[in-house]
């Protein structure tokens, strides 16, 4: 697939199973990611690899972010087996770095750069998956265990899978509706 069929059929897949990228893969993934835009070369950025127990650690993160801010029990059990939803989950997180020319939210879109590239490279190389943010992306006791800082945001868990699934066509945009022309 070339660069422009990608960016133009680019897609997100709730639904996947093994196998998870590894190996060679899973490298070009984390090489994808640090190759993003990033102002003065800050690297502001920490990613978190979930597999196999991993996952089960996350889920248990997630479950004591769900008791701590009063969730019903159907949630609290729910947030135990979100991350389970794919073979592999990478926590993007964004550890900022004080800069005089690289404001907190030019480094925040570097890391989201980070995690468009890394889906970027699963799909190209035959993986499919979804970025995924919500509530626990913005709980204090999400942050506190994954051992962020007051300053660090948690910019999202893209999950990472296979999936027999053919993805959905998407209705075509009209540009016009969102750029304007100063000629």
């Amino acid at each position: 697939m070339d660069a422009l069929t990608l960016l133009l059929t680019r897609h997100s897949q709730p639904r996947l199973t093994l196998p998870a990228p590894a190996g060679a893969v899973l490298e070009n993934i984390k090489q994808a990611a640090l190759r993003a835009p990033d102002h003065a070369g800050l690297k502001p950025w920490e990613f978190i690899v979930a597999t196999g127990a991993g996952l089960t650690r996350l889920g248990k993160i997630l479950e004591h972010s769900a008791k701590a801010n009063n969730k019903e029990q159907t949630s609290i059990d729910r947030a135990l087996q979100l991350p389970h939803r794919a073979p592999m989950v990478i926590i993007a997180i964004n550890k900022y770095v004080e800069h005089d020319k690289v404001p907190k939210e030019e480094q925040i879109a570097a890391t989201a750069c980070a995690v468009q590239a890394m889906q970027m490279a699963a799909l190209v190389q035959g993986f499919a998956g979804i970025w995924r943010t919500g509530s626990y992306a913005q709980c204090p006791h999400v942050k506190q265990a994954l051992g962020m800082s007051a300053d660090d945001e948690l910019v999202g868990f893209l999950y990472l899978g296979s999936t027999s699934m053919k993805a959905l066509a998407k209705p075509a945009v009209d540009s016009e509706a969102y750029f304007t022309a100063w000629d």
